[in-house]
C-alpha cells in the first residue's frame, strides 16, 4: 500500500498528516490477516503508510488501534451478517441465510479469509488477555444474536415454546466459528456453503428437544411406594 503520510509544509520538524480512515482500514486488514499478536508494529506501520510516532499519536497504542480496527470491521465487513439473521421471515430461514452469507463473505477474494472476531486472538499471550477478553465479549454478543432471533421465533410461533434456545444458539455459533476456520484454511466456497446447508438438517432435532426438566415425584407418592 502506498504511503499515506504527506508533508504539511517544508519547515523542518513540522508534523505530518495522513488519511486516518485509510490507515485504519489498512490496519484492520493487517490484524484480520495476522491476528493481534501476529501483526507486528513493523507490518502495521508499513501497511498504514505511517511511522510509529504517528501511529501512537493517532491511536494511543497497538491495542487502541486494534479496538478501532475491530469496530470498523463490525461496521463494514460484518455489517450484513446480523441483517441476514433478522430480516428472514422465520428463525430457521434467518439462521440459514446468516450461515450462507458468512460462507460467502468469509471467503471473498482480495480480502483475508475467516472472521476477525473469531481469529483475531489466536495464540494471544497472558500479557494481552484484555484483547482476548474483548473478542470473547463480541463472540458472546454474536451468540446472543442467535438467541434473540430464536426467542422472536417463539413469539412468532415458528419455534416451539419449549425449545432450548441456549443449546440451539450454541450449536449454530459453533458452526459459524467452524466456517471461519475452514475459510482461513482455504476451503472452497462451495464446500462451505454445503456445510451451511447441512447444518440446517439438525434443526428439527434441535427444536424438538424440550427444555423442561423431568418432573420430580411428590413426597406423598414416594411415601406410598415405601409403605
Amino acid at each position: 500500500m502506498a504511503a499515506l503520510e504527506k508533508s504539511q509544509g517544508k519547515s523542518r520538524g513540522r508534523p505530518r498528516s495522513f488519511d486516518r480512515d485509510a490507515a485504519l482500514r489498512a490496519a484492520m486488514e493487517t490484524f484480520w490477516q495476522h491476528g493481534y499478536e501476529g501483526a507486528s508494529m513493523a507490518e502495521l506501520t508499513q501497511s498504514m503508510g505511517i511511522n510509529s510516532p504517528s501511529l501512537y499519536a493517532a491511536f494511543g497504542s497497538k491495542e487502541g488501534l486494534f479496538q478501532e480496527a475491530l469496530r470498523l470491521y463490525l461496521e463494514t465487513e460484518d455489517s450484513e451478517t446480523k441483517k441476514n439473521l433478522f430480516s428472514a421471515p422465520t428463525a430457521r430461514a434467518g439462521i440459514h441465510a446468516m450461515l450462507r452469507h458468512s460462507a460467502r463473505s468469509l471467503s471473498r477474494p482480495g480480502l483475508p479469509h475467516g472472521c476477525m472476531l473469531i481469529l483475531g486472538d489466536a495464540n494471544t499471550s497472558v500479557q494481552n488477555d484484555s484483547v482476548r477478553q474483548s473478542l470473547c465479549r463480541w463472540r458472546r454478543d454474536a451468540q446472543s444474536g442467535f438467541e434473540e432471533r430464536l426467542r422472536r421465533g417463539i413469539k412468532d410461533g415458528d419455534v416451539p415454546a419449549n425449545a432450548d434456545v441456549a443449546k440451539i444458539a450454541g450449536f449454530y455459533m459453533t458452526i459459524l466459528q467452524g466456517l471461519s476456520l475452514r475459510a482461513r484454511d482455504g476451503a472452497p466456497r462451495e464446500a462451505m456453503l454445503d456445510v451451511a446447508d447441512a447444518a440446517m438438517a439438525a434443526w428439527d432435532t434441535l427444536i424438538s428437544t424440550a427444555a423442561v426438566k423431568p418432573a420430580r415425584p411428590k413426597r406423598a407418592a414416594i411415601a406410598r411406594k415405601r409403605g
